[in-house]
């Protein structure tokens, strides 16, 4: 089984090594070919690394932290299997209160996962996070009016309860596919 395991990694790395040498590809010739986009792209680009390189050593930090001293049953108890509709508006809950970027709630939605968090509330919490943000909420309040932010806001909780079900059915659906292409191999 760990073979396996290993053997998925190194091919996904492969794949992923692929795919950023085809990106760096098209980006190079898309920048010969448009020589008056290259100063704003590579502006564009310096920014967004600098920003990532000052916020994911954070981040990598208190998922160390995170991971070291929240025990997986607690996790497993409101986040898990048996968690059920409280467990998905708590993740619902836990993706609207923080602000900043999304890729910082990746690393954040991949501890949870591998302590034992269901996938719905993963997709729930990346959901809030990308779409309901308190700030965002006042925002709307002020300049919307509070009948909008309320329709926006449960609709979108609505959907992405819906969504991250969906999801998660899908990927359970996958993964009893592909165990038994293996187990027939």
């Amino acid at each position: 089984m760990k073979k396996m395991s290993k053997e998925k990694q190194k091919k996904g790395l492969v794949k992923d090594m692929l795919f950023l040498g085809i990106t760096l590809a098209v980006a190079v010739v898309l920048l010969l070919m448009f020589p008056e986009k290259r100063e704003p792209v590579i502006s564009s680009s310096r920014g967004f690394f600098m920003e990532m390189i000052l916020i994911l050593p954070a981040v990598m930090i208190l998922m160390g932290l995170f991971a070291v001293f929240v025990p997986n049953d607690v996790i497993v108890k409101y986040l898990g299997r048996s968690s059920g509709i409280k467990g998905i508006f708590l993740a619902i809950l836990m993706g609207a209160f923080p602000t900043g970027p999304l890729y910082v709630a990746f690393p954040i939605a991949a501890t949870l996962l591998k302590k034992g968090a269901r996938i719905s509330n993963i997709i729930a919490f990346l959901s809030a996070w990308a779409c309901i943000k308190i700030p965002q909420e006042l925002v709307e309040l002020q300049f919307l009016g509070l009948k909008f932010m309320i329709t926006r806001l449960l609709l979108t909780v609505v959907f992405v309860i819906i969504m991250g079900i969906a999801i998660e059915q899908i990927v359970l659906w996958s993964e009893k596919t592909n165990n038994k292409h293996e187990q027939t191999s």
